[in-house]
């Protein structure tokens, strides 16, 4: 009956209802939903700020930051190699305007790459200050109150204790702080407990060095300086900048902050294999030097070595590379001495091969210029001339000559091992017509020149070139990496667990119950430790027990 009044009422209620024609303003909803308030401007920063500080924000900064420093390895650099920039740009004479106002010839002092530094560290700080709140009220947290039901508990063991009292908890309870438990008793006579907190701290030391390592690497780009020079055995090196062959600094670099050493390099002992298996092989590279820590300073004896760097004062000095520079003597037309002095020659092989050039643009009237090959041990084969080893067992220096008005100075640097041939004309062989200079001197001997002037061999140095530098904030980088791994060791082999233990009546009888729960996947020996801790507390082996997993 009460479903038949049902539907008779509802179809009333039907037929009284008045006709709705579609379209009508009847038919309209009277109730439309509201539109979501706007944001405002702080509301729209807090949203900003939560996207950023999200760790897959984090994620994707940090793979867009390798993807960003990709280019910096395919693009020559303008602070590593400023001739190959320039090089690019005459090459590429449409490309290289458009690299250049993007700043790839600057890859890593570029705006854009500066920008996903900066927001990855910002977003790396932004996610670590609320984990690190969430974990400090963690530590203040007592460890949670027992379940009903223990048996359900990933890892369970009871036993049958007649007659048992508050004293099996309190074994239980002593047994869980030698493990290095935290222990709560309840009034309800169970137990609880908890251990594993610095698991948490490893994973927040993990991230906390990342941002230091970010902040050394940034410290070491911005106030980092390395510098090579070439110093022949006998001459000196101060630390200044006008004493550099090559200088690299970062942009918050001070000249000031140079320590004022200087070296003078009195010997340079080298020896090789001379044997069948490996001749030649480089067996010992040791520059005996006298070092000034600053002036003033009584100097001291030093030792520089490959791989055994000298430490002054916060910079490293380096042994990098060495060479022979032959000493030579040029005299113009005039019979004056235009030149003299070792001239230091690039090594081009194995065997000390080594090319550079010698200039006079002193000599009068006319200037003189050589370049060619210094051979420390001379062949001359069928594939010319070239050096058979690396010792000076036939030393000898193979030259082509050049001649030219002297020049205006321009003050443009140029290299000291090439020779700048620009108004120059290479000197002719007079016995040879139409054939170039070329000839070949060994020690002591003398080569006159056509129309006037001579170069003479006088002797053969060694030179040495040592490369300083300071990188301040590389120790921050490197304790920083120590820590992450520390912090990842800690996350990794750290097992949180939670331990519950009561007595339990039923039915006439009191069983001992004790379950466990692992907070870390993939981890095992739980059900072990609860057994041990078992046997340890019962410490009767005849009782009846029961386990599950």
């Amino acid at each position: 009956m009460s479903d038949t009044r049902t539907e008779e009422t509802t179809d009333d209620r039907a037929a009284d209802a008045p006709e709705v024609i579609a379209g009508s303003e009847e038919s309209r909803p009277k109730h439309r939903s509201a539109a979501a308030p706007a944001l405002g401007f702080l509301g729209g920063l807090r949203f900003i700020w939560t996207q950023l500080t999200t760790m897959r924000t984090a994620l994707g900064l940090l793979f867009l930051l390798a993807l960003a420093a990709i280019p910096g390895s395919l693009v020559p650099q303008e602070s590593i190699s400023p001739v190959q920039v320039n090089l690019f740009l005459d090459q590429h004479k449409t490309l290289g305007p458009i690299y250049d106002k993007v700043g790839l010839f600057n890859v890593y002092t570029s705006p854009w790459f500066s920008a996903i530094y900066l927001l990855l560290f910002i977003s790396l700080i932004g996610c670590i200050i609320p984990r690190v709140a969430v974990y400090l009220r963690a530590l203040r947290a007592r460890p949670p109150r027992t379940p009903r039901y223990l048996h359900r508990m990933p890892a369970y063991v009871s036993a049958d204790l007649p007659g048992a009292d508050d004293a099996v908890i309190g074994r239980v309870a002593a047994g869980l702080k030698r493990r290095r438990y935290r222990v709560v008793r309840h009034a309800d006579g169970s137990v609880s407990a908890e251990r594993g907190y610095l698991r948490e701290a490893g994973n927040l030391l993990f991230h906390i060095s990342l941002v230091f390592v970010l902040v050394g690497v940034a410290v070491v780009w911005l106030t980092n300086f390395r510098g090579t020079s070439s110093v022949v055995v006998g001459n000196g090196f101060a630390n200044n900048l006008a004493q550099y062959d090559d200088f690299k600094a970062g942009p918050l670099f001070n000249e000031k902050s140079l320590t004022p050493f200087s070296i003078k390099v009195n010997s340079f002992d080298v020896k090789f294999e001379t044997g069948a298996v490996q001749r030649g092989a480089a067996r010992e590279f040791k520059a005996n030097v006298t070092v000034t820590d600053a002036p003033g300073q009584k100097p001291h004896n030093a030792t520089i070595q490959v791989n055994h760097p000298l430490h002054i004062n916060g910079s490293t000095v380096h042994l990098v590379a060495w060479g022979y520079a032959p000493v030579v003597t040029v005299k113009d037309g005039n019979g004056n001495v235009a030149y003299s002095g070792p001239v230091i020659f690039l090594p081009q092989d194995g065997n000390f091969t080594s090319a550079g050039a010698i200039k006079a643009p002193d000599a009068r009237p006319e200037r003189f210029g050589f370049e060619g090959l210094f051979l420390p041990s001379a062949v001359i084969d069928n594939t010319g001339p070239h050096s058979v080893f690396p010792g000076l067992y036939n030393p000898q220096l193979f030259l082509n000559a050049w001649s030219g008005r002297p020049g205006p100075e321009t003050g443009v640097p140029e290299s000291v091992y090439t020779l700048d041939k620009t108004g120059m004309t290479q000197i002719m062989d007079p016995k040879k017509p139409g054939q170039p200079l070329r000839f070949i001197l060994r020690p002591g001997y003398v080569q006159k020149l056509p129309g006037g002037g001579s170069i003479q061999l006088d002797g053969v140095q060694r030179w040495i070139k040592l490369q300083v530098g300071d990188s301040p904030g590389v120790y921050i980088a490197i304790v920083a990496i120590g820590c992450a791994v520390l912090g990842l060791c800690f996350s990794l082999f750290i097992r949180p667990r939670r331990v519950w233990a009561r007595l339990r009546t039923t039915k006439g009888s009191t069983v001992f119950e004790i379950a466990g729960l692992d907070r870390a996947d993939a981890r095992t020996g739980l059900q072990e430790d609860l057994a041990d801790l078992l046997d340890d507390v019962v410490r009767n082996k005849g009782l009846r027990t029961e386990e599950t997993t």
